[in-house]
């Protein structure tokens, strides 16, 4: 396991099994470019981090758009070289934010694949209780456009109470700011054509959903520097 600073730990063979993918995957996207060559350690063996994990998952997102091979490199190639894996998650859900819904019926076998980890019952359980997964009459129902997001969170150091509140702030301000924006725009083509209306819808999706990532984004990272500088109450003079 590593983080953000730490050095990559991971074999190829380990990278492979945490991104869902085959190691014959790992080593074609690395011959394309895709992914930045794997850190040598003794005996010359690759060892891989958390940024090869972040860029699998980018790319096997814009796979899932239907983007071609070479409409991947070109994506790519227009990303800055030293994005952190945090950046390239970000991107990551830009990409997702476009997908349909897409509810696949798995198998645990097949969920643990697709999840790039195994999956005990308690994780399963979590799974279900975020809505991410629910039990089926043969295996499991899975939403794939939010498997990644509620495997990440399985080890997040949040009690299972905190996620689904912050679940439901999201969810609640999410649908406020879309109504509110949706009024808005309605007002704008209220006396045109049904052309006009679609035009604006197909354009402004992107926009706004853009708009949106990047404007809580920053304001999440203020809120946040400010409460990590905040002194403690143990420092405060008595």
């Amino acid at each position: 396991m590593t983080t953000d600073t730490e050095e990559p730990t991971l074999t190829i063979d380990e990278l492979a099994a945490r991104a869902g993918v085959t190691v014959r995957t790992v080593r074609f996207y690395g011959t394309k470019g895709l992914l930045p060559p794997p850190v040598l350690g003794p005996r010359r063996v690759g060892h891989y981090g958390r940024d090869h994990l972040a860029r699998l998952a980018l790319i096997e997102e814009l796979q899932r758009q239907g983007m071609t091979l070479s409409g991947i490199e070109r994506y790519l190639r227009q990303l800055p070289p030293d994005l952190s894996p945090h950046d390239l998650a970000i991107h990551r859900a830009v990409v997702a934010s476009w997908a349909p819904d897409t509810v696949e019926t798995v198998t645990h076998r097949e969920l643990e694949r697709r999840a790039g980890r195994p999956l005990g019952a308690e994780d399963v359980e979590r799974l279900v209780a975020m809505g991410v997964v629910r039990p089926g009459d043969v295996g499991y129902e899975a939403d794939l456009g939010l498997l990644r997001l509620g495997v990440g969170l399985l080890d997040v150091p949040l009690s299972q109470e905190a996620i689904f509140a912050a679940r439901t702030v999201l969810i609640e301000h999410a649908r406020a700011a879309a109504h509110e924006l949706s009024q808005l725009f309605r007002g704008e083509v209220a006396e045109r054509d049904a052309r006009d209306v679609r035009s604006l819808s197909a354009h402004m999706h992107p926009l706004v959903v853009q708009a949106l990532l990047t404007a809580f984004q920053r304001s999440l990272k203020e809120e946040l520097g400010e409460w990590l500088t905040e002194p403690s109450d143990e420092s405060a003079p008595g």
